[in-house]
């Protein structure tokens, strides 16, 4: 199967990589200096997972330059960055191509469905800490490196999205072929849109959020917000997932960020409209109160 990953960031490139470590075709889609480098130097990832690696040989390239049609696209981009790929997904993708978006944001997959009309577009999140640590190179820190993907409602692509799960798992990638994937990615949701939230509100790391105190208190809180507007959804949300997230908060290294915190310090383009923004517009769909959201959200100029 020939795999594209489009946005050869933090998460792509360890999905890419650990599928080209593995023997799978793998072409990378990247731009400006990191495409510079990995073209001159292959890929490096710094992984608690699999050690150094380095991958001196493989495909990187511009949406521009790809004229081959993928088996399966991995859209790893910003959640801002979503209209500019739709023009690539067109030209890269026909009626066979399985495409699987990994955004953070929740419903990601229906909103490129829509925009994507007779692609196989499906719903997918990753669990993984890692992030661009140089041109060219990425860092992957813990052993946590799990990817869920599915459709929305029955599907006929059964046989093809096992061969992906095969291929994951010989990679060193825990595969999970979600029966319910609008539950399973908002599950995630639960996770990254508070941490994101909370670490950007305070300006604090995971270890802030590690301790007993006001900020581990903040995340409980905004954990338990979301949680409430996706039952309100109609969501099969269990009540063990509030100490869920706090363990996977607990299994973080200290220093960790969200990419939304880290793109906000940067004083770019960042996805708070989708992690954060959003919360506080479907809790007033659904007549949810939010007061945590509210409050992030009106200091990051938020108007309803």
């Amino acid at each position: 199967m020939k795999y594209v990953i489009l946005g050869a960031g933090g998460t792509g490139a360890c999905i890419g990589g650990f599928l080209a470590a593995a023997g799978k075709d793998v072409t990378f889609i990247a731009r400006g200096r990191h495409l510079q480098a990995m073209n001159e130097n292959g890929l490096i990832i710094h992984s608690d997972k699999k050690g150094e690696m380095h991958l001196k040989n493989i495909k990187a390239m511009s949406t521009e330059e790809y004229k081959s049609k993928a088996d399966v696209v991995f859209v790893s981009v910003k959640g801002y960055s979503l209209d500019e790929v739709v023009p690539f997904l067109k030209k890269a993708a026909d009626r066979h191509t399985i495409i699987i978006p990994i955004l953070n944001i929740f419903g990601t997959g229906k909103v490129l469905a829509e925009k994507l009309p007779g692609k196989n577009v499906l719903e997918g999140c990753i669990y993984i800490v890692a992030w661009v640590s140089a041109p060219g190179e990425i860092t992957q820190r813990s052993d946590i490196f799990r990817v869920v993907y599915g459709t929305r409602g029955e599907t006929g692509l059964r046989v093809q999205l096992d061969k992906i799960a095969a291929d994951l798992l010989t990679a060193g990638i825990a595969p999970v072929v979600s029966q319910n994937i609008a539950e399973d990615t908002y599950r995630k949701f639960t996770f990254v849109s508070p941490m994101a939230a909370v670490g950007a509100y305070y300006d604090v790391t995971a270890e802030a959020m590690q301790n007993n105190g006001e900020y581990r208190s903040e995340f409980s809180a905004a954990v338990s917000e979301t949680l409430d507007v996706g039952r309100a959804m109609g969501l099969n949300l269990d009540s063990a997932l509030l100490n869920k997230n706090l363990s996977i908060m607990d299994a973080l290294t200290p220093e960790t960020t969200a990419s939304m915190q880290k793109d906000l310090k940067k004083g770019g383009k960042s996805e708070i409209d989708g992690l954060v923004f959003e919360v506080v517009r479907m809790a007033e769909r659904f007549g949810v109160a939010v007061p945590c959201y509210t409050k992030i959200a009106k200091k990051f100029g938020f108007k309803n």
